[in-house]
């Protein structure tokens, strides 16, 4: 089955209303004419009108906004009636009401390995709608459970093709969030495409490590800031005894033979590196004996 969603057509449902009250009027006329006047023999034509006025407004109905009307007659999908108001469509037909509203779905909390193995849970929301009637209606048994577990399984695989913290070697979940969930909609969008629903928008609202693991991995996560700082002083602490190196040589304020400057570079690399504050020490000169 490959259907598409197709226009109904319908007439405005004011003139077939109007059209069923000069039925039902006309044919109740005729009904009392008859009963105050044997003679006349309009009762059977009053009778017919009475129902064929009944059949005429089992047609008549209303479109809400954010509705639509799906039309089925005798098994076949006729068309969808997407305009508000009164509406008027096959009496014999049948007429069933889809939302087409904007709607969300949350994804609860889902425990999954990421693509290191390690133990993360994660959280989803979808927003969408419904695009195509005719696909949400007769493709999938129910499209709202459908699109429920769509996203789940593409937030199940998105979280795990991903690792949580890449540490720069190239997209995680964590640092990547916008690329992330661009994936994850394009993913959602393609899995509810069936369903003809149309994603708008999804978004991790949890992103964490597993209990089990989360001491650990927050040990460690301090462990790489406390080494990536210790590498930025480091990588300082040169450059600027390079720079002093440089700048003694080219003022001329002493000449620095080998274990001089040797000396001097660990002196200043203890200065610069070192996490408690220097106590200086100054040589007074030498006692005589």
């Amino acid at each position: 089955m490959n259907l598409r969603e197709r226009r109904g057509l319908t007439p405005p449902g004011s003139v077939m209303l109007l059209l069923t009250l000069l039925l039902l009027g006309g044919g109740g006329l005729l009904i009392y004419q008859s009963s105050q006047n044997p003679a006349q023999t309009n009762m059977a034509l009053g009778v017919g009108l009475v129902i064929v006025g009944f059949v005429v407004s089992r047609g008549l109905m209303t479109v809400s906004p954010g509705e639509a009307k799906v039309i089925q007659f005798l098994g076949r999908y006729t068309g969808t009636v997407r305009h508000q108001g009164l509406r008027w469509a096959n009496p014999f037909a049948a007429k069933r009401t889809i939302s087409v509203r904007i709607r969300n779905t949350e994804i609860p909390v889902l425990k999954v390995n990421d693509a290191d193995g390690n133990p993360i849970e994660v959280a989803a929301v979808v927003i969408w709608q419904v695009a195509d009637t005719a696909r949400a209606m007769f493709e999938v048994d129910n499209f709202v459970t459908f699109v429920a577990a769509q996203t789940e399984t593409a937030v199940r695989h998105i979280a795990s093709s991903y690792p949580y913290d890449a540490h720069g070697r190239g997209l995680s979940l964590r640092d990547n969030a916008d690329e992330i969930t661009r994936r994850m909609s394009e993913e959602i969008a393609q899995r509810a495409q069936a369903a003809g629903v149309a994603v708008v928008e999804s978004r991790l609202t949890h992103l964490a490590f597993a209990p089990e693991i989360a001491q650990s991995m927050l040990q460690r996560q301090q462990a790489n800031a406390v080494v990536a700082a210790r590498f930025r002083i480091v990588e300082g602490a040169v450059g600027m005894v390079q720079l002093a190196l440089t700048k003694l040589s080219e003022l001329g304020v002493a000449e620095l033979d080998e274990p001089t400057k040797a000396a001097l570079i660990s002196n200043l690399l203890v200065v610069l590196c070192g996490d408690r504050g220097t106590q200086p020490v100054i040589q007074a000169g030498r006692a005589s004996p």
